[in-house]
């Protein structure tokens, strides 16, 4: 394998990183002693910039191109860190909407207080209401909920040794 850029980021499905290498787990740096890697990446990802910077952190953390968009979404610049773990599902963020429930007449019905249930011998019927359809019903109740995307773990290492890069 070819000799990497001072500073690169891959992906290592090892337990550690390997000489040479670090984790990018956001630890600090003395700037001393990677004065090189300093000079690439300052204190975007931290640090006091005098005695001190630190290593990007990408744990639990989806990498994303810096952009630079219009004026409907926010610039993602280097650093920038944006996304939440959980989302709180409630009435405010669903849309209204209706369920249609069969009626006994085998026809179907939007309308709160109309459906089917058991009565007595097993046979179904009209009921009077049908509490799922009461229109006080709490959707939600205001609880986070995991909003993670099917992924696999890896590691992130950079390189504290290799080539410095130059610019065009």
């Amino acid at each position: 394998m070819s000799d990497p850029f001072l500073a690169e980021i891959r992906m290592f499905a090892g337990n550690f990183a390997p000489r040479g290498w670090a984790l990018c787990n956001g630890q600090m740096m003395s700037i001393s002693q990677n004065s090189a890697l300093f000079s690439l990446l300052g204190t975007t990802y931290g640090g006091d910039g005098q005695v001190t910077f630190q290593l990007p952190n990408l744990q639990g953390r989806v990498p994303v191109h810096q952009s630079y968009t219009g004026a409907s979404a926010a610039a993602q610049v280097l650093g920038n860190q944006f996304g939440q773990n959980t989302v709180s599902l409630t009435q405010a963020n669903m849309p209204a909407h209706t369920h249609a429930v069969p009626s006994a007449d085998g026809q179907s019905s939007d309308k709160p207080g109309v459906g089917l249930a058991p009565a007595p011998g097993g046979s179904y019927g009209p009921v009077a209401s049908y509490s799922v359809m009461a229109p006080d019903l709490v959707v939600g109740s205001n609880q986070p909920f995991d909003n993670t995307q099917p992924s696999l773990v890896l590691n992130f290492i950079i390189a504290l040794e290799g080539i410095f890069p130059s610019r065009w």
